[in-house]
């Protein structure tokens, strides 16, 4: 592909990401009826998954083997930072470690370890699936920062993305995915 052609492929990439990077993955709406929340969330998570494509198809491009300058869109490079945060902040943390869960009827504050003990450990696969894609945005990442320099606000949300991690439990795989991150920052 030429270059230009290149570009707006990730001019409609960066469209499909901000479709999904906003949306919250844990409805729970009182007036629904069981069945209207269920379409509802799969109507959600098929929105945030193509935004997750599109994510890592933009990252895979730009780490791709010698590619121009033109290709390194800052807009892009923020916006799929945006989606991975708002995601790992609103639906896999909270889906991972019962900590970062908000009570929807306002109850009692749990302790820490208390909502731990509560926790089930099953998780829909579509959730599963999810984890995995942002893992590997989050490794990509990594390999972006050594092929581009950005800026320094940029640098700023791609450390507390590679740092906050280590504070949630049950996500190994992101750690590691992170602890690249994280060295990849520190080199540059």
């Amino acid at each position: 592909l030429s270059t230009d052609k290149t570009v707006k492929v990730l001019n409609i990439l960066e469209k499909n990401i901000q479709d999904g990077s906003k949306l919250s993955t844990l409805l729970n709406h009182n007036n629904d009826t069981e069945d209207e929340e269920r379409l509802w969330r799969d109507l959600i998570m098929e929105r945030v998954t193509k935004s997750a494509d599109a994510c890592l198809t933009a990252i895979n491009i730009m780490t791709s083997p010698n590619m121009p300058k033109a290709v390194y869109i800052e807009d892009v490079i923020e916006r799929v930072i945006q989606y991975t945060k708002f995601h790992l902040q609103n639906t896999l943390y909270p889906q991972y470690d019962p900590v970062y869960r908000v009570d929807p009827h306002g109850g009692g504050v749990l302790s820490s370890k208390a909502k731990r003990a509560k926790c089930s450990t099953h998780k829909q696969r579509v959730i599963v699936m999810l984890y995995n894609k942002v893992c590997d945005i989050v490794s990509s990442l990594s390999e972006l920062l050594e092929i581009q320099l950005l800026t320094d606000t940029t640098i700023l949300q791609v450390s507390s993305m590679g740092i906050t991690p280590f504070f949630v439990e049950n996500v190994s795989e992101l750690q590691l995915c992170a602890i690249k991150l994280v060295t990849a920052v520190s080199n540059f």
